[in-house]
């Protein structure tokens, strides 16, 4: 990956591994905006949006993803009222749009984004990383406790059910496993590791 050039970095990541921090970090030092699925999803549903209106969008503006963050007032975060909004899409046509969204985003602006299905969406695009960061089970269990005020059973049981939900995601939608290590190019544990040691050890990966 060229960081000089226009580029997306995916990262994929564990519940409880930290993965996310560690995105955000990385952006912030990168000097890049960072995109996390709930975000995208979440626009999706306020915004009822289908596959052909972001197509319509993309048509009618060249950076129509400025335009459209400028429109409906998005930063990094949305509020919420917006996140908690009731489901408008079925989630077919929810991953059919995010998809969109997320090559838009790329095509317009450098970015790094979280979320289950970055390597696939990105597989093809030429100036890419695709990360996975994982952790032991009971460093993940110790960050869920800590982060939802549950016991390390509670903890146990929620990462669990979030492994097998998000495996049965991405099988459903790429035909792949989001464990498979040829999906991506860097594979880190965070074993023993802060989220500011594992933003600055991809930087220098980067170089």
């Amino acid at each position: 990956m060229n960081k000089n050039e226009k580029f997306v970095i995916t990262i994929n990541r564990e519940i409880g591994s930290g993965g996310r921090t560690v995105g955000s970090k990385l952006a912030e030092k990168l000097g890049v905006p960072f995109y996390d699925k709930a975000l995208i999803e979440a626009l999706i549903k306020k915004y009822n949006l289908s596959v052909e209106e972001i197509e319509d969008l993309k048509g009618r503006k060249h950076d129509w993803w400025s335009e459209f963050k400028r429109v409906v007032g998005i930063g990094q975060t949305l509020p919420d009222s917006v996140v908690n909004e009731p489901d408008l899409l079925t989630a077919g046509d929810i991953f059919k749009a995010e998809v969109e969204i997320l090559k838009g985003i790329a095509e317009s602006e450098s970015c790094i984004i979280a979320g289950r299905n970055g390597f696939f969406v990105f597989q093809d695009h030429p100036n890419h990383l695709n990360i996975l960061i994982t952790a032991p089970m009971e460093q993940r269990i110790q960050r869920v406790m800590k982060k939802q005020n549950v016991s390390a059973k509670e903890a146990e049981k929620i990462i669990q059910k979030v492994d097998k939900t998000r495996e049965n995601y991405v099988q459903k939608y790429t035909g792949v496993s989001r464990y498979d290590t040829h999906n991506y190019d860097l594979v880190i544990n965070m074993k023993g590791k802060t989220e500011d040691e594992i933003a600055n050890l991809i930087l220098q990966y980067i170089g």
